[in-house]
């Protein structure tokens, strides 16, 4: 089915109303993947459906197009269920170039075996012309996975986000001002689900999309939305301000370090904190008063302590802190390992046992893929001596520990 959302621009996507498995849930009123076709002189489609529906989807717009002729395929984000037609329809649209940020072309190469297809790679503010309308883009990452970007059509004031101000609703009214029910709950329920785990990144992206003119947003799943637009905009930056509430938080840092590598990796973990929003406290064990950081830790949200390794060990009075922690009521805290290690490493280990057995929520890169969608290895966090490439892990990390003390 070919539905026009406006001049030459049309929805050619798929409604699946069934109770949809995804992300380990059950979507109880259903989804569509929404794909879009531009009939310009260089036609183009902007994301593909769900994998599931592939042939399908490719056999339809086979309907309304000749494949031969569509010169670009956009894919804003590589999931299954918005690039999975991709391989089908580049099969059939052989002479069409695929658009993708260098991290999506690299994804889609491997994972569809697209080596051999012409690939044009879009950074932030780049143009294309398509012919009578032009398309801008704008990276994304982390919205929700690092390769994702949107797509705005200048010509048209719309704005193709991908997941991006989705919501899960199978309908087949298409637009938000014909919605039949009830919708704002589960537009919310979406970005609490899918994009809240990433909040500084939504922050991101509204800063990058403040200055287009936007009258139709066109996302991947449920509604296209045209009226009030800029409502949908002001929950997302509603629901992504913590307000006063950062300042209330409080995370302390505690390490112990042999030449200091472990104390540098402390400084940026702290300047993550701070970047989000939270003030830590940080203690050299070395010069600190044992009881003063146990106080501290008593009224802090989160702890993250770190130490060198020496001969497989944690060194300094580390231990004896963590030993005194089963005393302290856990309930609630957020808790991660770091530090440095020349030859081995296994320091942090110790660490980690010590606060799972003392309550603590810790947080792992099991936690963060289970719990937050994040799969860069943040923590343990085990850093070779002190390198850059090893300290800019460190502040990104922070980020990452603060974001779980601010959401939860």
């Amino acid at each position: 089915m070919m539905n026009k959302i406006t001049d030459n621009v049309f929805w050619v996507g798929k409604n699946d109303d069934r109770k949809v498995p995804f992300h380990r849930l059950i979507l109880e009123r259903g989804t569509t993947y929404n794909s879009y076709l531009l009939t310009t002189e260089k036609p183009t489609v902007i994301d593909t459906v769900d994998i599931a529906f592939a042939k399908e989807y490719v056999d339809r717009l086979s309907e309304h197009i000749d494949l031969n002729t569509i010169e670009y395929i956009v894919i804003n984000h590589v999931e299954p269920d918005h690039a999975g037609a991709l391989p089908a329809l580049a099969a059939r649209a052989k002479n069409a170039k695929i658009v993708a940020t260098q991290i999506g072309s690299e994804l889609l190469k491997d994972m569809f075996k697209l080596h051999n297809r012409e690939f044009v790679i879009v950074h932030d503010g780049d143009k294309l012309d398509i012919g009578g309308k032009t398309l801008q883009f704008f990276e994304t990452p982390y919205l929700h996975t690092e390769e994702t970007m949107v797509t705005y059509s200048i010509e048209d004031k719309a704005l193709f986000p991908c997941d991006i101000f989705s919501t899960h609703i199978a309908n087949t009214e298409l637009f938000n001002d014909l919605a039949q029910g009830e919708y704002i709950e589960d537009f919310k329920v979406y970005y609490q689900l899918i994009m809240a785990p990433h909040r500084p990144y939504v922050r991101d992206m509204l800063k990058k999309i403040s200055n287009l003119e936007i009258e139709i947003i066109a996302p991947s799943h449920g509604y296209i939305l045209r009226e009030n637009v800029n409502d949908f905009i002001r929950m997302y930056d509603e629901m992504s301000s913590l307000g006063d509430s950062a300042s209330s938080k409080k995370v302390t840092i505690v390490f112990s370090t042999m030449t200091g590598n472990t104390s540098k990796i402390a400084g940026k973990l702290a300047e993550g904190l701070k970047e989000v929003g939270i003030e830590p406290y940080v203690f050299n064990l070395k010069n600190s008063n044992l009881d003063e950081v146990l106080d501290r830790i008593k009224i802090s949200d989160g702890v993250l302590i770190g130490s060198s390794t020496k001969y497989g060990d944690m060194v300094g009075n580390v231990e004896e802190l963590l030993q005194a922690l089963k005393d302290v009521d856990a309930s609630g805290k957020f808790a991660a390992a770091f530090g440095s290690f020349g030859w081995s490493g296994e320091g942090i280990t110790h660490i980690e046992n010590y606060l799972n057995d003392s309550g603590f929520t810790v947080v792992t890169q099991k936690y963060l893929i289970l719990n937050r969608g994040i799969d860069s290895p943040a923590f343990p966090l085990r850093i070779k001596f002190s390198n850059e490439a090893g300290l800019n892990i460190a502040q990104e990390a922070g980020k990452i520990f603060g974001e779980q003390v601010l959401t939860h």
